[in-house]
């Protein structure tokens, strides 16, 4: 009879636990806009990267439901979800959730990017 095989040891132990994480600051912001919003069960928050923007991408975050080429992941207590096309431009990212006197929102810490445009609301890879 062959020998059982380990999955466990299919995963490198270099890769990210969490390839996107949130700050504890920015999961309880998204706690908080989850329940001012009314969303549903069986929602998570989706991070996507879309084409756009002066530097020519830009991101999105909005609750949606998981679709079937989804990668769906967990930090500080937020389901997420990313599709591999996006997730191939956030792997590493952490998001926090910033308030300043020049406005408050998440703010994306992303190794991946090769620069910003001004607004800071685009980048390039």
């Amino acid at each position: 009879m062959p020998a059982a095989t380990d999955k466990t040891a299919e995963v490198s132990s270099d890769a990210p636990a969490t390839p996107v994480t949130l700050t504890a600051r920015a999961a309880e912001k998204v706690k908080q806009i989850r329940v001012e919003e009314k969303v549903q069960d069986g929602y998570a928050l989706r991070l996507k990267v879309l084409g756009g923007g002066c530097s020519g991408f830009a991101y999105d975050l909005y609750f949606d439901q998981a679709q079937d080429i989804d990668q769906a992941f967990e930090s500080n207590g937020v389901k997420m979800l990313c599709d591999q096309m996006s997730l191939m431009y956030l792997m590493g990212t952490e998001i926090d959730y910033v308030e300043s006197l020049q406005g408050s929102g998440f703010k994306f810490s992303n190794p991946n990017v090769k620069s910003t445009c001004g607004c800071g609301s685009s980048f390039s890879v």
